[in-house]
């Protein structure tokens, strides 16, 4: 990279339900952040992700396309709808334009904090139009971003992308999408105008060469500028695959404990024997990295895949403070009223002395940036963790993150498509006890115990499992 980029900005906000950060904090002024380029430079992807991870770190932020607002006016769509002779599609074009920017002005002057403009704006006619209508009449701070692309490989791959998700192309064949594509291209061609610091001397702009292969920037005057410019070129645009999966079934798991540093219950080594077996004789992922937690049980699982592991302390499973090592019975004994706040209110509970899910999504923040420009990565981690981390690639809303499934001895593997990601579950033959618990109907603070433990999963009164003939599950009070 060719620009030695700003530090980041504080310690991130997570948002509440209501919409506003926590007490005591200060709000970011609405920007908007106006995308420029041609097509298969990366926009959209670029801006989809950025509004993505600002709303995980507490920006409240949002995606106006412009081609969405076109397609409600065209049913039938082709290259030449982008012809700069056709004034009829023309003027199209500039309503459907409009249309994206009177909602997102709306959207910042209702409470939003960050829209995003996502079209070519590809002239400076429109530019200042867009500079005038937010900056001039509503002060609302305006931020650009060029994609520029000259690599021929990455062209491809982005033009293959566009052709197989947009819907544009749906209804065509693979080669008139591709002739049509290459005449949409040269429209765009004829009436691009870059951006410019000697003809747009007061706008602020990034410019991104090549998915970030090259930075360059004018005019960054804040944090939220800071931030954007710092994590704006690590959002690649090419497909990838990540895998995720917990530790081994440990010998906590099997007692119904939450939290510790166990080790692996002989079906969990099994596990990880499976897990091995898995990315060496089956998948074989070229260049494989692994990413595992401090704790001992994802070190076990992870010991004999066919990559050295790394050991990062923000995959660590969430700090359950006075309640670690504790089983759900022992904790309803000891804080009925805890337990029955966190039933309530998961994703914000935090233990005593401990973390709440809250807490978990903070510290991934840069574990998910790396992710977000990697491939071909395996992160071997724990329940609460991997739940933040499927939330954030899978756009999930907050209140489910807590109650997302993960299941134990199985592989989970995403693989791009576009701007989403599909996610399938491999379930390896080793079995295991279900730690997966569902919220209770009843939350109330003087629940009966009966009550605060119907969803609680069954598990072992001990460890003597593995020296006698196999017992059944425990039964919950």
């Amino acid at each position: 990279m060719a620009l030695i980029l700003p530090e980041m900005e504080k310690k991130p906000l997570i948002l509440l339900d209501n919409g506003l950060p926590p007490a005591g904090s200060r709000r970011s002024p609405p920007m908007l952040v106006v995308m420029v380029g041609l097509p298969a430079t990366g926009k959209t992807l670029l801006s989809k992700k950025l509004a993505k991870y600002l709303n995980w770190i507490g920006h409240k932020a949002k995606v106006f396309r412009v081609s969405d607002y076109r397609r409600k006016h065209v049913e039938l769509y082709s290259h030449d709808l982008f012809r700069c002779s056709n004034s009829e599609a023309t003027e199209m074009r500039k309503k459907s334009a409009m249309e994206a920017m009177d909602d997102a002005r709306n959207y910042l002057l209702q409470g939003g904090q960050l829209a995003v403009l996502d079209g070519t704006n590809c002239d400076r006619a429109t530019r200042a139009q867009v500079m005038d209508t937010f900056g001039c009449q509503h002060k609302i701070r305006v931020l650009f971003i060029e994609c520029v692309c000259d690599d021929e490989d990455l062209l491809e791959s982005n033009t293959k992308e566009i052709l197989k998700h947009s819907s544009d192309y749906k209804e065509m064949n693979l080669e008139k999408a591709v002739e049509d594509f290459r005449l949409k291209m040269e429209h765009y061609l004829e009436q691009y105008q870059t951006m410019s610091a000697k003809r747009e001397p007061t706008v602020s702009f990034i410019r991104l060469v090549n998915a970030g292969e090259t930075v360059t920037a004018r005019g960054m005057d804040g944090p939220l500028h800071a931030r954007i410019l710092s994590i704006a070129p690590l959002f690649a645009p090419t497909a990838k695959t990540l895998y995720f999966s917990r530790h081994g079934e440990s010998e906590y798991n099997m007692l119904g404990r939450i939290g510790g540093d166990a080790d692996l219950s002989p079906r969990g080594r099994l596990y990880a024997q499976a897990l091995s077996r898995y990315f060496t004789d089956k998948v074989r992922v070229p260049g494989l990295r692994v990413f595992v937690s401090e704790k001992k049980r994802t070190q076990q699982t992870a010991a004999g895949l066919p990559a050295a592991y790394q050991v990062l302390p923000a995959l660590n499973e969430l700090d359950a403070g006075v309640c670690e090592g504790l089983t759900y019975e022992e904790m309803q004994e000891k804080y009925p009223q805890e337990f029955a706040w966190r039933d309530r209110d998961k994703l914000r509970y935090r233990y005593p002395w401990g973390e709440s899910y809250v807490d978990i999504c903070r510290r991934l923040e840069h574990v998910l940036l790396d992710l977000e420009h990697s491939n071909n990565v395996l992160v071997v981690a724990h329940q609460a963790v991997l739940r933040c981390m499927l939330g954030y690639f899978l756009n999930k809303d907050g209140a489910e993150l807590p109650y997302l499934n993960v299941p134990l001895h199985t592989v989970i593997k995403l693989t791009s498509e576009g701007f989403n990601y599909r996610m399938e579950m491999v379930r390896l033959n080793v079995e295991c006890v279900d730690t997966y618990r569902k919220q209770p109907r009843n939350c109330s603070d003087v629940r009966s115990a009966e009550e605060a433990l119907k969803t609680v999963p069954k598990h072992f009164d001990n460890l003597k499992f593995w020296a006698n003939a196999p017992t059944p599950l425990i039964e919950q009070h």
